[in-house]
């Protein structure tokens, strides 16, 4: 088998924990000497360690410019899975801690805005009245980079909008909403009815953050109609948008869950975008199902058997 080769054996040999962490400063830093400084190490010891790995895989893994260091294609592939290893090794770490304190077993969970703040506070606490001691660590990202984090090992289910690139992942059907407009109650698109898109876009807007893939789509539609967003400002969340609205700065997207959730007593109107778009779908994705930890499948039986319930013509209309 190619994993018992003598060349790939004495690489597992000669490859340990503070090697990769100091290959990894070195990457992120640019610079051996800043690396050592931030890894206590002297610069020489670091330079020898650099050297000893670069003859033991007998390939260069940076590029010395006068400049810094940068990585060749061989180190930037040797970075990511010195990441995954050093994040493995702190899961393990964490893990085996948790059991000493009488949790048994984590799971971990990255999440776009939409599902943390619209469906996950519904559908969390009937698993963990079933499994109070276990451990969860929940991560609020953009679906770009759920989907990234999951490709990367740094959490064991994701759930990101179903419009983002899955890099092949698994994926599962979770849940479903529709973007609205957030106004002002007496706003002139009150007395229109649902909208297109692109017909807001004489006003002022309120973006969330850049890497969001409601601001995203929403650019991409106003350059399909030739015209820009009027955009006043950026901001994180949700609610900050409906109280940018209520403060009369712009208008802003968000799904009608989350003003149903965030809106109420500010004198906001929802109102229906036309736009296919705006019916979205949320995912629940993994790297492999057949491959979670024991706590990490009953999550994800948990949260499908959740969606598969929501989509049954039979299960009860909230």
């Amino acid at each position: 088998m190619r994993g018992s080769t003598p060349a790939n054996a004495n690489f597992a040999r000669r490859l340990d924990l503070t090697t990769l962490q100091l290959f990894v400063a070195i990457s992120e830093e640019g610079n051996l000497t800043r690396a050592a400084t931030r890894q206590a190490i002297a610069p020489s010891a670091v330079s020898k360690r650099l050297n000893d790995l670069e003859e033991t895989l007998g390939i260069p893994l940076f590029d010395r410019l006068p400049t810094g260091m940068a990585l060749t294609p061989a180190g930037e592939l040797l970075l990511h899975h010195a990441r995954l290893t050093l994040l493995n090794v702190e899961k393990i770490a964490v893990e085996l801690g948790e059991f000493a304190q009488g949790v048994r077993g984590h799971v971990r969970m990255l999440a776009n805005l939409s599902a943390i703040v619209e469906f996950l506070p519904e559908d969390l606490p009937g698993f963990f009245s079933s499994h109070d001691r276990l451990g969860f660590d929940l991560q609020e990202r953009p679906s770009a980079g759920v989907v990234r984090g999951i490709d990367e090992g740094a959490a064991d289910i994701g759930i990101c909008s179903a419009d983002v690139e899955t890099r092949g992942l698994h994926t599962f059907p979770y849940r479903r909403d529709r973007l609205v407009l957030v106004v002002p109650a007496d706003h002139p698109l009150t007395r229109h009815g649902p909208i297109h898109f692109a017909d807001t876009l004489e006003f002022d807007h309120i973006g969330l953050h850049a890497a969001s893939s409601i601001y995203l789509r929403s650019q991409y539609t106003a350059r399909q109609a030739g015209k820009a967003i009027r955009l006043r400002i950026h901001v994180p969340g949700f609610d900050a948008v409906c109280r940018m609205v209520q403060a009369g700065m712009g208008i802003g997207l968000i799904p009608d869950r989350a003003f149903e959730v965030l809106s109420e007593g500010m004198n906001l109107r929802a109102v229906p975008l036309l736009d296919d778009w705006a019916d979205r779908e949320l995912r629940i994705v993994v790297r492999d199902a057949g491959l979670l930890s024991v706590t990490g499948r009953l999550m994800f039986d948990h949260l499908t058997g959740v969606a598969a319930n929501r989509r049954s013509p039979f299960a009860r209309a909230s």
